[in-house]
């Protein structure tokens, strides 16, 4: 493999649900999707992409990545962030969100958070089930506000790549 190409270091690509994110319009609250994984290889972001089922509403969408610990299921502070806007033109498409200066490390665990307060937009995802999960190697997380405590489901999964050069 030649220095510095970009490859992925992991992906979920199935996509045969949709999960919500943003300010709900009706219920005037803010959803947040998250989703954990363990890096398969070492090397610095190049970039991580979602699936974008539908925008319902444009706007912009923050992630943020962090370290994440499964044992304890505990997010740990934001190692980097990116803003991408989204609109209906991205219906269907993969959307990337470029990290800088972030290097993962081979068998850690990290997570990445997709938060919004100005759209609402549906996200791919892989539905399973307890005895058959769409992703054995992370859950997928949901966030609102006034819940201290995440949810977190390994029957779901968001569609995602995580792009690294190594």
């Amino acid at each position: 493999m030649n220095k510095n190409s970009s490859h992925s270091s992991v992906e979920q690509v199935t996509n045969n649900a949709t999960s919500w994110l943003g300010h709900h319009p009706r219920e005037n609250k803010d959803i947040g999707r998250g989703q954990t994984f363990v890096a398969h290889t070492e090397g610095d972001v190049e970039s991580i992409e979602v699936y974008t089922n539908i925008v319902s509403r444009p706007g912009n969408v923050v992630m943020t990545i962090h370290s994440f610990d499964p044992q304890q299921k505990s997010w740990g502070p934001t190692l980097g962030s990116a803003n991408v806007d989204f609109n209906q033109s991205d219906n269907g498409k993969w959307k990337a969100f470029n990290i800088p200066s972030l290097h993962l490390n081979k068998g850690e665990s990290y997570g990445f958070r997709l938060e919004s307060q100005d759209s609402y937009i549906g996200v791919g995802e892989a539905a399973g089930s307890a005895k058959q999960p769409p992703f054995s190697a992370g859950q997928e997380w949901h966030f609102t506000p006034g819940n201290s405590k995440a949810d977190a489901y390994s029957y779901f999964s968001l569609a995602f790549k995580v792009d690294i050069k190594s």
